[in-house]
């Protein structure tokens, strides 16, 4: 295996392997330990380029094995150095002999020769993702150790912020790539936004979001797809650069109009509405405006006019699952528009004539007015023997008997108003006749 990606053997070294093992021990016992090691490490590159993982280990986990039994503790940290530096290595095999090197950690009683095996496999994992877990408990080791001396040992929650940063976005892109979503989202979460208001890092928060975006699209939650790519939207990098920004600008519009209906997605696709770049994208403006605007909006319309710019995008794209996935769901925001503007237009209206106008068989309809119903958005009530669907909520109790109560008092008030003016007009009129 060769940066991640797995590669075929080429050549089985097992039976070599088998024979020279063996007899470098012998070399080993009899005191030529640098000679035992210096054949070793042929048969490792020969093992290595012909990428026999389980021979390389094999050998590996052999070189260390004699420096260790030959308590050479020099010729210990030089080899496991030199073996994880070798050009194309292959990280099974790499991460097997630090694995079998922290073993000898535990093992060894001199500290000074424990923390020099320390440090050297620690400065060997440095930065290395396929062994993050061995030197995390490398760092914990020698964190114990040093807390009994009485001293402070580096730890990762020291490390420089901009290096910790970029450790964690490796980390979300390798789970994201092995889909592993939930311990994505939960990794992600270590990470500051606050962080990126530094232009410095801006670099690091284009790459952060277009991770998150990877992430909520796998999710299908819409408006946070379009808040990051209102990020990058908003990142001077990209604004800089026009072909950029009307790429995200567009894509902005796309999943606010995907996202499902309420006071948020209400009061954000608003805002987007206003962006004065959105002017220069005519159609993304014109057809945002549809789902702002309190009409009907014709889904066959909106095909006719819309579709060829929508399906040559990249949210919509046909040759994927996804895209025909939310080219449907953009189907159902239409139609849950509608819905919203009848219901602010209509108090009753016939079932017949809410399929008419919805485009759609009488039981899809009522299958969309439940759910709109259900996650209360709009209310609605259908009498299915009238065939009538009514938008007026049915009061309270109380809430129509205090508007009774309200009503009355202004009653009152009115007739103490009138009763007041009627007196002041007849003593006046005495008056006048007095006179």
């Amino acid at each position: 295996m060769a940066d991640g990606k797995i590669e075929k053997m080429e050549k089985d070294w097992s039976s070599v392997v088998d024979t020279q093992l063996p007899e470098t021990e012998k070399l080993a016992k009899s005191g030529k330990l640098g000679e035992a090691i210096e054949q070793l490490m042929v048969l490792e590159k020969q093992t290595r380029t012909s990428a026999d993982l389980a021979s390389n280990s094999r050998v590996l986990l052999h070189i260390i094995s004699l420096a260790y039994n030959a308590k050479d503790w020099k010729q210990l940290n030089e080899s496991i150095t030199v073996l994880s530096k070798k050009r194309a290595l292959l990280k099974q095999a790499v991460t097997k002999m630090v694995q079998e090197a922290i073993k000898y950690v535990d093992e060894i009683k001199d500290t000074k020769i424990k923390l020099e095996l320390i440090d050297t496999l620690r400065t060997v994992t440095e930065g290395k993702i396929f062994v993050e877990v061995e030197r995390a408990h490398l760092t914990r080791t020698l964190a114990k150790i040093k807390e009994n001396e009485g001293k402070i040992v580096e730890t990762y929650g020291s490390m420089e912020k901009r290096e910790k940063t970029d450790f964690i976005l490796e980390q979300m892109r390798l789970c994201l790539a092995k889909k592993d979503y939930i311990r994505a989202s939960v990794i992600s979460r270590k990470i500051s936004i606050k962080f990126f208001e530094d232009p410095a890092n801006h670099d690091l928060k284009l790459r952060f979001y277009e991770l998150m975006i990877q992430h909520s699209v796998h999710m299908d939650k819409h408006l946070d797809t379009c808040k990051h790519y209102r990020q990058l939207y908003d990142t001077p990098v990209i604004r800089a650069d026009e072909k950029k920004w009307q790429e995200v600008l567009k894509h902005v519009v796309l999943f606010i109009v995907l996202s499902p209906y309420d006071n948020e997605q209400s009061d954000l696709i608003h805002r987007i509405n206003e962006d004065p770049n959105l002017s220069k994208l005519v159609l993304f403006k014109e057809f945002l405006k549809c789902f702002i605007t309190n009409e009907l909006m014709r889904w066959p319309k909106i095909e006719e006019i819309y579709g060829t710019a929508l399906k040559a995008s990249s949210v919509f794209d046909a040759a994927t699952d996804g895209g025909l996935k939310r080219y449907k769901t953009l189907h159902k925001r239409v139609i849950e528009h509608n819905i919203r503007v009848i219901a602010k237009y209509y108090n009753r209206i016939t079932l017949k004539r809410l399929t008419q106008l919805l485009d759609l068989t009488m039981a899809e309809a009522e299958e969309f007015l439940s759910n709109l119903v259900v996650e209360k958005t709009i209310y609605a009530k259908i009498d299915r023997p009238a065939g009538i669907v009514s938008f007026v909520p049915r009061k309270d109790p109380n809430a129509i008997l205090n508007e009774w109560s309200h009503n009355i008092n202004d009653l009152l008030d009115l007739i103490v108003k009138t009763g007041h003016l009627i007196t002041k007009e007849e003593m006046v009129h005495s008056i006048k006749q007095t006179i």
